[in-house]
């Protein structure tokens, strides 16, 4: 999960917000309520100030975002947090190269991936399954980066972190002899609890839903690995590693799943022919689909915010075609009512 990866601004019309408050009052389905977006984007602009940048998450609050960027005087991607309106840019880390990030529920300490106290071993690739960073670790911090807590200590891939919204469960994407698992542990280190094994499968890029129990995920098969356009599958499991439940069906990528406040919906990835990535926005009791971006360049790495209201996700869009350089935008999705039931 790594991002070696004019803005378009579109505007939804006036008739439009008029049928979705309309919709909002008669049809109770929000799957129904996001059809009737589908053909357009909604409102989206562009986080100033950031520069290159890719797999953003919201802090708890909704007012400040985590992930990796690179910017001028970095050698590596590292972990940065920010304000959404892009103040406020801090420098997490600067040793080694960093990957995935995530705020604990708190919104006190934050926890993260980094090869800083592994630099004796090879450097890897975030973005190549076949060749992840072994010395790859999981830490914690205060939100400025002081008050460093190092959670994993071996000669492993992990990474892909998040954390359960009761703050009790660090979850992560262990890799063990090539094989990639789901595993779980305390926010201190302590606990560890393997979640998959799902043999001929490589799990990955996990999130807690709601309930702080079932998980979100995304799955290849051992077998694809390498081929390009790689197909990718997305799952639910309980984390006692129960109930394993496929969500998409199709032969295509689906990938980097999202979970929304409202426990129902999700968004995600789709590869749409020739290689064109776009955000969808899935549900879990229907098993529909809503299409959510329009570009013609890379859309990805989604997230919802806490109170449903903006979808933070990275593109190309602004790049040129021949850089394809990724930063971070937001898109009014309040419409679709995507935030915890009865707070709205």
């Amino acid at each position: 999960m790594n991002p070696n990866r004019t803005p378009g601004v579109m505007s939804a019309l006036p008739s439009l917000a008029l049928l979705l408050v309309a919709l909002v009052i008669l049809v109770p389905d929000r799957g129904a309520l996001a059809q009737a977006v589908e053909g357009r984007e909604l409102p989206v602009h562009r986080i100033p100030n950031i520069g290159m940048a890719a797999e953003f998450y919201f802090s708890p609050d909704g007012r400040s975002i985590i992930g990796t960027a690179k910017r001028a005087g970095d050698d590596n991607f590292h972990v940065y947090t920010l304000n959404i309106d892009g103040t406020d840019i801090r420098r997490i880390n600067d040793r080694g190269e960093d990957a995935c990030s995530y705020f604990f529920p708190d919104g006190k300490r934050i926890v993260w991936t980094s090869t800083r106290d592994r630099l004796d071993l090879p450097k890897g690739n975030y973005s190549d399954p076949l060749d992840y960073p072994q010395g790859a670790e999981l830490y914690t911090s205060n939100l400025d980066g002081s008050d460093i807590r190092r959670l994993t200590n071996n000669s492993l891939y992990e990474a892909e972190v998040s954390v359960s919204p009761d703050g009790q469960w660090v979850l992560f994407g262990r890799q063990t002899n090539g094989k990639m698992d789901l595993w779980r542990m305390r926010p201190d280190g302590s606990g560890e609890v393997q979640i998959t094994r799902m043999d001929g499968w490589e799990p990955g890029g996990a999130f807690y839903m709601p309930d702080s129990r079932t998980i979100l995920f995304r799955a290849w098969k051992t077998a694809d690995q390498g081929r390009r356009g790689l197909p990718m599958t997305l799952f639910t499991i309980k984390h006692d590693g129960t109930e394993l439940r496929q969500v998409t069906h199709d032969e295509g990528t689906n990938w980097a799943p999202f979970p929304a406040p409202d426990g129902r919906h999700f968004v995600f990835v789709k590869v749409l022919p020739p290689r064109n990535y776009e955000i969808y926005l899935g549900d879990l009791q229907s098993d529909a689909q809503i299409r959510l971006t329009y570009s013609d360049a890379f859309d990805g790495f989604p997230a919802i915010s806490p109170d449903g209201r903006w979808l933070l996700f990275a593109s190309s869009r602004d790049s040129k075609p021949d850089e394809r350089l990724l930063t971070l935008y937001l898109m009014d999705v309040s419409s679709l009512n995507l935030g915890r039931p009865g707070s709205r």
